[in-house]
Formats: C-alpha cells, structure tokens, sequence
C-alpha cells in the first residue's frame, strides 16, 4: 500500500470524509505520481505557489517543502478544517475558502508580492476536476496574470488538446487560446486506479509556461479568438462555409478572394489552420472593415 493512500485513507476516517461528487473529488493516492506533479511544476525556494482544489492535502505537502509559500484555494469547508489542522505548524502556508473563479488573482498575487518582495516567480499548481477545468485554465490565462506557470492535472482528453500544436489533429478552438499564451508540455498520464475512488477516465499532468510574447502578433486578439471559435461551431465544415454562414465573410466570394490571398486552399478545415493563419485572416478582415 502506498504512503499516499494509507495517508488519504487515515485522513478520511478521522474527519469523515468521503470524497464530493458535485465538487468533482477524487484523491491522488499515487506517491510517483504526486512526486512527479510537485517536480514538474519546476518550483524554487523563493516562489509562491497557488493550489487549486487542495483536498486532503497530499500534493500540498510536497509544494510545502519545496516553494517560499504555498497558498490553497478550496472550496470544501470540511477540507478547509483538514488542512489547517494538518498544516498548522508551517509557516508557508495560509488556505483561503472560496471558489477560485470567484477571487481576483491579479490583486492577490499584487499584495503577496509587495508583502514579499523576495518571491520571484508566482506558479499555479492544481488537480482540477473535471466539470471545471477549461474555465479555470482559461481565467489563469487570459486575465495574464503575473505568473510564470501552470501545471495541472486533468482529464487526458482535454489535456491533449491544450497542449496539442495548432494544424495538427488534436487542435480545437481552445487550443490556439493554449498556443498563444504558454508554451506546454506533457509531464505523464496517470491512470484511474491511482485515484480514490476511481474516476472513470485517465488523467494527464501538464505543464504550461507562460509566454513572455504572445506566440503570434495580431491587431485584435480578442476578434481572433471570436474568428477561431465561430470556425468551429461547425467543425466538419470547410471554413469557407463555417465563417461563411456566421458573416465573418459576407458571401463565399468574398471568402475565396480571402483564402486565395492568404495562400490557403477553398477546402481548408479549421483544425488544419495553423495560429498565424488565423492571426492574417484577422487582420484582413479587420482592413476590410476598416475600408468599408
């Protein structure tokens, strides 16, 4: 029996606790894989650390002994109560109860650095549930807060479309919002028995950098991504026809002239265009708008 699961087994009997189905828990009993998540996140001694969704406390032990301070986002009251029992003695570490889509990370990550002056980088560390993952992974991203990564573990499905190469044919809409702001990587995928109870699907840990420059330049980011998401509503359409019938083109003739200027085929498909295709098509349009 691993440590992690006589840990997760003890903790769970002496505070009666079973894991939340609505709130999406399951604990990571797995002492390799907590090992290689605390790792892969990279984290030195002058960091601060934010944990997301922290349970019974197993990873954050390992986060503890690793960063300057350790900072746990849980929603769980009964968790809550674990928590700062079983830390009590630290020094790094403080839990806020509250729902992290909810907090404004931008301010909190402002006074713990002004508190601290000696953090030098801020990474986010979570086991995310699965109902929840792309809104919490978008927030950490888009509000560009002041962070150096992320690593999460999440369903491996979803994981391989974050960290999928836009063009290539894990690609969907959420994966140029991904390639834009970070750099990934795989850590590892972590099967369901190493979880109690068992989730019914894999699990994989990756590893998001945060890029200093956005991996393309575009005039408009935000009507880029509104670009990106309509092309896919209709995924198994051309995207002459999916941008077509949203009026991004007027009419198909427009599109054409579009797509011939850009050097792309009439027949291209979404997931076949690359992020810098998507960033020219923006700008074009944005000039066509402009002329009119």
């Amino acid at each position: 029996m691993s440590e992690a699961l006589k840990e997760t087994k003890f903790l769970m009997k002496k505070y009666k606790i079973k894991a939340n189905k609505n709130l999406g828990q399951n604990f990571l009993i797995d002492d390799n894989a907590l090992q290689d998540i605390a790792n892969g996140a990279n984290i030195e001694q002058n960091d601060l650390v934010i944990e997301i969704g922290p349970g019974l406390g197993s990873l954050t032990k390992l986060l503890l002994e690793k960063a300057k301070k350790v900072i746990c986002i849980e929603l769980d009251k009964k968790m809550v109560k674990l928590l700062k029992e079983r830390f009590v003695a630290y020094n790094n570490f403080e839990i806020i109860n509250e729902d992290v889509l909810r907090i404004n990370l931008n301010e909190l990550i402002k006074e713990e650095k002004e508190n601290d002056v000696s953090i030098e980088n801020v990474r986010v560390v979570a086991n995310l549930p699965y109902y929840i993952t792309t809104p919490i992974i978008m927030k950490l991203v888009e509000n560009e807060l002041n962070l150096q990564s992320i690593t999460v573990m999440i369903q491996k499905e979803v994981a391989e479309r974050l960290i999928a190469i836009p063009g290539t044919k894990e690609t969907g809409a959420i994966t140029y919002t991904m390639y834009y702001y970070c750099k990934s990587e795989k850590i590892r995928e972590v099967d369901n028995t190493s979880f109690l109870p068992e989730p019914e699907v894999t699990s994989e840990v990756i590893n998001l950098k945060l890029r200093k420059e956005p991996a393309v330049q575009v005039k408009d980011k935000k009507v880029m991504f509104k670009i990106i998401k309509s092309a896919y509503i209709q995924r198994r359409k051309t995207l002459l026809n999916s941008l077509t019938s949203v009026g991004v083109f007027k009419n198909k003739k427009e599109g054409l002239e579009a797509l011939k200027k850009l050097g792309l085929r009439e027949d291209i498909r979404p997931e076949n265009m690359k992020i810098e295709d998507f960033a020219k098509l923006t700008d074009l349009f944005l000039d066509n708008i402009n002329k009119k």
